[in-house]
């Protein structure tokens, strides 16, 4: 854990740094003898995953707490674990993340027999969604799985994304936004932000008046809105809508904050492939990548926890790199867990 602490998930480096970093180890942690490459191997094939993975989300409760409402759910695949000529070999991990504190609530491995959507709604059985709303792609865009989530067991709500997937019910919410003399009585909240030369403007319209997709009977539905993007870099711009469901009849500026937020579960995934690589990881078994994947999303999370309470903003892949040049860096961490 503490060599993903900065940065380092490959076998080999992980017997390096245990090596280079024998000092260190003895004064913090006791630890005068450094497991070989083929042991650390053996124990990460032999730990149970799911195991591992509930001692590390209880962690992340606790040293960060979860006390906002956004619960995004998203998959991820490790393109490394694919067989070559089967492209549904990828494992792939499906979590569900409290956005505004990074941390996980959980996780589970998709086989090749199955797909996102049922593992969802499994991991709606343990995760607690009473009281927050649950964002997710389209491919959950599913009666079954909305009304799970607002049912009285579990007292949530749900912003969920629109695609053809659920063809009639997107072709009338496209048609409904898309005309003009519908425009006037919707509610419209527009945000721009620019960052260096990239400047976005989003643009969210929302309607509770729905009465006209009563023929769908759709659980719990309350408000439809759209949200156009309108990217301008240099010279190109790139302009596209996407629909949304929700069980909620809020502000459009709300809907747009939710819609948002469910990009820092993609960001996540982004991070786990920019900072560590993840894709590229060689481990044999499923039950190492799943263990190596839980360490990762808690150093992710305890970085970030870290760096909020820091006068001095840096990225966290600067904090990785800080930790694994300098022991008083690594240290200043390990004793803010």
């Amino acid at each position: 854990m503490v060599a993903v602490l900065c940065g380092l998930d490959q076998l080999n480096d992980l017997v390096v740094f245990a090596n280079e970093r024998r000092r260190f180890f003895a004064e913090h942690f006791q630890i005068s003898a450094i497991p070989s490459k083929p042991t650390f191997s053996r124990v990460l094939n032999m730990v149970k995953a799911e195991a591992v993975v509930r001692v590390i989300i209880e962690i992340m409760k606790e040293r960060i707490g979860e006390v906002s409402r956004i619960i995004a759910f998203d998959g991820k695949a490790i393109r490394s674990t694919g067989r070559k000529g089967t492209s549904h070999s990828v494992l792939q991990i499906l979590s569900a993340y409290l956005v505004e504190e990074g941390i996980v609530l959980g996780q589970e491995a998709i086989h090749e027999k199955t797909n996102e959507i049922p593992v969802m709604r499994d991991m709606l059985e343990y995760v607690d969604v009473r009281d927050k709303i649950v964002t997710a792609d389209a491919m959950h865009c599913q009666r079954e799985t909305c009304t799970t989530i607002i049912d009285a067991e579990h007292g949530g709500d749900y912003v969920i994304g629109l695609k053809p997937n659920q063809k009639t019910l997107h072709d009338d919410v496209a048609l409904f936004f898309s005309t003009e003399t519908n425009g006037e009585g919707l509610e419209t909240h527009t945000k721009t932000e620019q960052n260096g030369g990239r400047i976005e403007r989003r643009i969210c319209r929302k309607t509770n008046k729905i009465d006209w997709l009563s023929e769908h009977e759709w659980p719990g539905l309350r408000s439809v809105f759209s949200v156009r993007r309108i990217v301008t870099v240099k010279e190109k711009k790139t302009d596209e809508t996407s629909y949304y469901i929700t069980s909620l009849d809020t502000s459009a500026a709300e809907l747009l904050h939710i819609s948002r937020a469910h990009w820092m579960i993609e960001s996540l995934h982004w991070m786990l492939d920019e900072d560590y690589a993840e894709d590229e990881c060689r481990l044999m078994s499923e039950n190492g990548h799943q263990t190596l994947d839980a360490f990762r999303k808690l150093a992710l999370a305890l970085h970030r926890n870290y760096m909020k309470k820091q006068p001095k903003k840096r990225s966290i892949k600067s904090n990785l790199l800080r930790c694994l040049l300098s022991d008083q860096a690594l240290a200043d961490l390990i004793r803010d867990l």
